[in-house]
């Protein structure tokens, strides 16, 4: 092979807070193609812990942003998923699921209702190692149908814990009024942003997207106040495990669909056999069988707790007491806040009630766990 076709890595895109980052002395890694702090001088124990006891604030600028305009932008999306798009309500956030024609995710994605049907947009925030192969499929799909516009030029942040709308209401008085799972228009510290009461660690908090050109100034902002403290992907991943939420690319795949991922609760009924939209969205008929028939599962996520204080990382084999291999584990961590091993994978279903007991092979020897409902801790979501 020629020197001249040999692949060159792009280079790396920075998020608009790139030079606070570095001023913020963070440890930087390569993230879905964007240079992102993996943690800040405190160490992900640290970040972890201060946000779940007061406020932590994420750069999430490497996700994708992208409105969908058009008074068929709702029943155009609805049927690239699994989920009821069309009753969602006006100012109201929902998860979603990407589906390929196989069942399998794409992608997983949060999706707000910001008025389309009078001449607003739904709002859709996607992974950012998926934004250009969902928009692409988005407008393959449905591109005839709603007008398909991606937002490169917003920046994304998230203010999480507990202390979050303290501190956000002293810049923008009002957003403590939102609940989970709705937003609105809010002016931050003199920055036009639009935020959501939602995110990705089990904590209250708020998602806020923001022009690129004002990002610096509304996390300077939001890092002035008492209770804030910069957090990086290594802590928003040890969140996340805790509150039993998936990550894309780890615990949910294009090789796995919702039903397997235990994302059941993601279809509402509206969609399922007997709904008054039922199916209608890629793998209808696959994924529909499944949730009428759980028995034809040949795997199932679970929660995992070690019984002995040794992690079990991504990709452990699992086994069952009697050593027959019967799955893996897909995210796997010391969980901070409770100081106990956690991880999710898949199993055969046979192995996925309460309490069964299996084996996780690290490095040869079985370290015993135990299956285990999630979240591993308690989510706090202001629900009103």
């Amino acid at each position: 092979m020629s020197h001249e076709s040999s692949a060159t890595p792009a280079p790396l895109l920075k998020t608009p807070l790139n030079d606070l980052h570095a001023e913020l002395g963070a440890r930087m890694v390569p993230f879905a193609g964007y240079s992102m702090p993996v943690q800040y001088p405190a160490g992900l124990m640290a970040e972890h812990l201060h946000t779940r006891a007061a406020a932590g604030l994420f750069d999430v600028s490497h996700m994708g942003q992208l409105r969908l305009v058009g008074p068929d932008a709702a029943a155009a999306f609805e049927s690239l998923m699994p989920v009821d798009v069309i009753d969602l309500a006006p100012g109201r956030q929902r998860y979603g699921l990407l589906l390929n024609d196989a069942g399998g995710i794409i992608d997983d994605l949060m999706f707000f209702n910001r008025d389309h049907a009078n001449g607003g947009d739904l709002f859709v925030i996607v992974n950012g190692a998926c934004k250009a192969g969902d928009i692409a499929h988005i407008q393959a799909r449905i591109g005839q149908r709603c007008e398909v516009i991606p937002m490169p030029e917003m920046a994304l942040l998230a203010l999480q814990g507990p202390q979050a709308v303290t501190a956000l209401q002293r810049l923008a008085p009002g957003v403590e009024q939102l609940v989970f799972m709705t937003g609105g228009r809010f002016t931050v510290a003199g920055c036009d942003c639009f935020l959501t009461r939602s995110g990705y660690t089990g904590e209250d908090g708020f998602e806020i997207s923001v022009h690129a050109s004002q990002a610096d100034a509304l996390a300077r902002a939001l890092l002035a106040q008492p209770e804030v403290k910069p957090v990086g992907l290594g802590a928003r991943n040890s969140l996340r495990l805790e509150a039993g939420l998936c990550l894309y690319g780890n615990d949910i795949d294009t090789t796995t669909t919702p039903v397997e991922a235990s994302l059941n609760w993601a279809i509402q009924k509206v969609r399922r056999t007997g709904g008054a939209r039922a199916g209608g969205f890629p793998g209808a008929d696959k994924i529909l069988a499944q949730l009428d028939n759980p028995a034809s599962l040949t795997r199932k996520r679970v929660g995992l707790m070690a019984l002995e204080r040794i992690p079990v990382r991504d990709h452990t084999a699992l086994h069952s007491t009697d050593g027959a291999p019967i799955g893996e584990v897909t995210s796997g961590l010391l969980g901070p806040t409770i100081n106990q091993p956690v991880a999710m994978g898949y199993v055969q279903p046979e192995f996925a009630a309460i309490g069964t007991r299996v084996n996780a092979m690290v490095r040869g020897k079985p370290v015993p766990m135990e299956v285990t409902a999630m979240p591993f801790v308690p989510t706090r979501y202001h629900r009103g």
